[in-house]
């Protein structure tokens, strides 16, 4: 990941922060600039809450060169509580007892590094509630 990208991504990745439309009371993650609801650009932030379950998910079981260690591993959308959706990496539970509906929270952890010496980046993952 590039340090500008990185450096973009930082409120969002550290803080699990929403953007709620102050009209309309959508709510999205990662926030956007404008709501695609009413076209609004004011928004509020909100934490992101911790308590969700799994919409859908796949599992890899052939993994990109940077994930050859973590195969299989599991990828899916989890529905928060209030309603915001995002995708995530689902750990800490075998691929083949995940399913639909499975309650879940979110975790703050490691996701990448560029080498011995470069940018670890942290990001969240579902975790079995």
């Amino acid at each position: 990941m590039s340090m500008p990208s990185y450096r973009r991504e930082l409120p969002q990745r550290y803080r699990l922060e929403t953007g709620k439309c102050s009209k309309c009371g959508m709510e999205f993650f990662p926030p956007r600039l404008i709501c695609p609801g009413c076209k609004t650009r004011e928004f509020e932030c909100s934490a992101l809450p911790e308590n969700g379950k799994v919409v859908t998910y796949t599992v890899i079981r052939i993994a990109p060169s940077k994930f050859l260690d973590q195969a299989p591993y599991a990828i899916g959308i989890v529905e928060f509580d209030g309603g915001v959706k995002t995708l995530m990496q689902i750990v800490d539970v075998d691929v083949n007892t995940i399913k639909i509906g499975m309650p879940v929270r979110i975790e703050f952890r490691k996701i990448s590094s560029d080498g011995d010496a470069g940018i670890i980046s942290y990001g969240y993952k579902a975790v079995p509630a």
